[in-house]
């Protein structure tokens, strides 16, 4: 078996966009003094990246034969052929040919992305999207999983 493990996390404009959050609290707090403007700059900064961080983050993994995307864990015998989607391909897929049914770990600062058939007749979902920046690699993953 071939492991693979990836996080996506956020971008660092984000996290810059969490300090800025962490400033406009602290000055609209000023005109109650110089304490409630720091708790503002220290209380906003940390909210906006504890946010930041939860959401940006987000684990990829193939192990014991099944693929592990955030808080789902999917058996790759469910799976059918992985496609890889490159930068074009993975916005379309995210947008006007998405179907509401399909499972999403859906991440739109990363270009690239893995898509998956899923071929359980019991279950409703028709595929797996996931953002990766390694859409090959998680590909070629899944397949040694698969004939192994």
């Amino acid at each position: 078996m071939q492991p693979y493990e990836e996080r996506l996390t956020a971008p660092r404009s984000w996290w810059l966009v969490s300090v800025l959050v962490g400033i406009a609290v602290g000055l609209t707090l000023l005109p109650f003094g110089t304490l409630p403007l720091l708790g503002g700059l220290v209380g906003g900064t940390a909210l906006a990246a504890v946010l930041t961080s939860s959401y940006g983050s987000v684990r990829i993994r193939v192990v014991a034969d099944s693929l592990v995307a955030g808080d789902a864990r999917i058996p790759v015998a469910a799976l059918g052929v992985p496609e890889p989607l490159d930068e074009a391909e993975a916005r379309a897929w995210r947008t006007h040919k998405a179907d509401p049914r399909a499972f999403m770990v859906l991440r739109s600062y990363i270009p690239t992305a893995l898509r998956v058939e899923v071929t359980d007749p019991e279950d409703p979902t028709p595929y797996v999207y996931v953002s990766t920046r390694n859409p090959e690699r998680l590909a070629a993953a899944l397949e040694s999983v698969r004939t192994a």
